[in-house]
């Protein structure tokens, strides 16, 4: 299947061109749009969250015009500097049918239209699962050293596999390592909702999860949705998380508060603040956000006292049962480490999650390629070598 998919006779292209933010967004709410799973990173305001970018938005179709589009993309441009260049980024996109095997009809005219926007090369992130494992195989495959490459899959979708043959095929390159993660995380965390009540949620926690979340329910543990102005506590719980847990986000209040706007502009309730209080106090605080038929946990924070009362527990609990009653297909808790070792710090998140009931997603990833021309080769290669060197 994905020899025939990868050596397809090409078609006839689609037009292609700029498109307006309500056409766009017009397409995402249709029917063929939506059945594309778009996430959030390619809705038309996520332009306004990252500062320091240009965007288009592109669409393609019939008449991309008159808003007949069968895909579309947000593009984000960053300037070389000392150069009229930009480096394209499409995150988690474009958003388009990666089953068809006409992939060509618009990925052609999409590179060109960059060629001719300056660009010199391009990032993106197809949207297909590659492999995944549920939580009973990744549990019996920990141990010292051991990663999720190390363990046999659940399963691997042959339209990832496909996918990924394709690109290979153009000259695309998957960035980083094996095991390495992107600029958005490769490997994920997905909690199916389809067709699921709030029993077989519940049943899908494990045992220490309903010990945890009784607990914190026993305790007076309250959750709430919070609003912009609880966002500078959210902030200092998660410099406090930041600090307890070893890494670094390397985001600042204003970006969240850009964020928490920008979506929220959008459509009303697209990004939402969770708190979980106890005894008057703010003891966890983890962002939502919704679009189309998934449901993301972002970014989570916590205090370091009182831990022993499992405020983000029952945050989570509360946030699953919230996006059932959403309709949601899939709740999302985003990011986990490739680690299976006990003993590396970072495997402590993914222990956590796992207790949910879910399972690991690993995506396609991001795919890298250089535009057409020697001197955007050469200026792909010094890019390279600059990102090397940071």
């Amino acid at each position: 299947m994905s020899a025939l998919l990868v050596t397809a006779a090409r078609g006839p292209e689609s037009p292609l061109g700029l498109i307006t933010a309500e056409k766009y967004r017009s397409f995402l709410r249709s029917g063929a749009g939506s059945d594309l799973g778009a996430g959030f990173l390619q809705c038309p305001s996520w332009a306004q969250v990252k500062d320091g970018w240009r965007s288009q938005l592109v669409g393609w179709g019939p008449d991309p015009a008159a808003g007949r589009l069968t895909g579309v993309a947000l593009v984000l441009l960053r300037q070389l500097p000392g150069t009229r260049k930009y480096f394209a980024y499409l995150p988690e996109g474009p958003v388009a049918d990666w089953a068809d095997p006409g992939i060509d009809g618009w990925l052609d005219p999409l590179l060109r239209h960059l060629r001719a926007s300056g660009v010199f090369a391009v990032r993106i992130g197809p949207s297909p699962a590659y492999r995944r494992w549920n939580g009973a195989r990744l549990k019996s495959g920990t141990g010292p050293g051991r990663r999720l490459s190390d363990v046999l899959a659940s399963e691997v979708d042959p339209l990832g596999t496909a996918v990924a043959e394709r690109l290979r095929a153009r000259g695309w390159k998957r960035c980083g390592g094996e095991d390495d993660e992107d600029a958005q995380p490769r490997h994920v965390f997905r909690i199916p909702l389809t067709g699921r009540t709030t029993d077989d949620l519940w049943a899908g926690l494990n045992q220490e999860w309903r010990r945890n979340v009784r607990r914190a329910q026993k305790s007076g543990v309250e959750v709430v949705v919070g609003s912009a102005a609880d966002l500078p506590e959210f902030y200092r719980l998660l410099r406090i998380t930041e600090e307890r847990d070893g890494f670094r986000l390397g985001r600042s209040l204003e970006y969240y508060e850009r964020q928490y706007a920008a979506l929220n502009a959008e459509e009303p309730g697209r990004m939402q603040l969770y708190l979980a209080r106890h005894e008057g106090e703010v003891l966890a605080a983890h962002t939502m956000i919704r679009f189309g038929r998934r449901i993301w946990y972002q970014t989570g924070a916590s205090a370091d006292h009182r831990r022993e009362v499992r405020p983000s527990n029952l945050l989570q609990w509360r946030m699953l049962l919230d996006a059932q009653a959403l309709g949601a297909d899939v709740y999302d808790m985003r990011g986990v480490p490739s680690t299976l070792d006990p003993d590396d710090r970072p495997y402590g998140l993914l222990r956590w999650k796992l207790g949910t009931g879910g399972e690991v997603v690993e995506t396609l990833g991001e795919w890298e390629r250089p535009l057409d021309g020697t001197a955007n080769h050469a200026l792909y290669r010094a890019f390279q070598t600059y990102l090397a060197r940071r």
